[in-house]
């Protein structure tokens, strides 16, 4: 398979949807036979990174690292850079996600490089992104500042799209450091950002942070205001209900001592939760409480 133009082909990125890896494998597997008929091994390729990484979303680690094997083989005949950097990023967010975070970090560390080398910056702070959720917190926050410091300076507007995420993990890794109110800075900020962007879901888990954030200060009650408007803003427009609203309005409740409003939300917190794979996996305890406080 030789390399032409890309002018026929879509720009498959803007076909993700994270919330959906499954409809989003479905349609890039129905690009890939455009790929393979146009010709064009860099992009078909990259697309190949991108299904190996729905199968990961989807926690099918076998799978993403068996089309990420057929990536790999192919670079050890023709190298393509840009290739070479996506499949590190994809194939150290699939050992990320099988708790094999050991095996993921030269991989990103890699990445990190190579996209440096060959002025990928977007991809750079991918990587670096990535360190910054696989450390230990003070180095996720050199992690997070050396990205961040990257998308600032960055006239690749791809990259700078980063800082929205960025500021958001800065604030949640000083939020695990029990350090709220750094965190609810950084947190008011990336409202700030999402509003002017006007990036819909985006701005609503913002604004969850922000609360979320203002619970562990225990401002309760503002931490009820924003989840309520949250609650009525999906409503009038009709988005899909979100557990992690309904979960934090019950602890919200729980801390009033309201416990039959409390109830009610964990009850449709577990609802929604359950069907979660990731916390099925990881946070089965999480998930019990919520059963049992929405039964009891």
């Amino acid at each position: 398979m030789g390399s032409t133009e890309t002018k026929e082909l879509p720009e498959f990125d803007l076909l993700w949807d994270y919330n959906k890896p499954a409809e989003t494998e479905v349609k890039f597997l129905e690009l890939l036979t455009l790929a393979k008929s146009c010709n064009n091994l860099s992009y078909y390729l990259q697309l190949l990174t991108q299904i190996a990484r729905t199968q990961s979303l989807q926690a099918k680690f076998t799978e993403a690292h068996k089309i990420l094997d057929e990536v790999e083989s192919s670079l050890e005949t023709t190298p393509i850079k840009l290739v070479e950097i996506r499949y590190l990023l994809e194939r150290g967010r699939t050992f990320n996600s099988a708790k094999q975070a050991e095996k993921a970090r030269p991989l990103f560390i890699k990445a990190w490089e190579s996209a440096l080398e060959s002025a990928e910056e977007n991809y750079a702070i991918d990587a670096a992104h990535m360190m910054g959720i696989i450390t230990s917190s003070e180095e996720q926050l050199i992690w997070n500042e050396k990205a961040i410091s990257l998308a600032r300076k960055s006239e690749n507007p791809k990259a700078k799209k980063w800082l929205g995420s960025l500021n958001n993990n800065v604030a949640w890794t000083y939020h695990d450091k029990k350090e709220y109110q750094k965190a609810l800075e950084y947190f008011t900020e990336n409202v700030q950002w999402h509003e002017e962007r006007k990036t819909g879901q985006g701005l609503i888990i913002a604004k969850w942070s922000v609360a979320r954030t203002l619970r562990s200060l225990n401002k309760i009650d503002d931490a009820l205001e924003i989840h309520l408007n949250l609650l009525k803003e999906i409503e009038e427009k009709k988005l899909e209900q979100d557990g992690y609203i309904f979960e934090e309005l019950g602890e919200c409740y729980l801390l009033k001592n309201e416990n039959s409003e409390a109830k009610k939300y964990f009850a449709s917190a577990y609802k929604l939760l359950s069907q979660d794979i990731w916390l099925k996996q990881d946070e089965p305890d999480r998930l019990e409480r919520l059963n049992k406080l929405g039964s009891n």
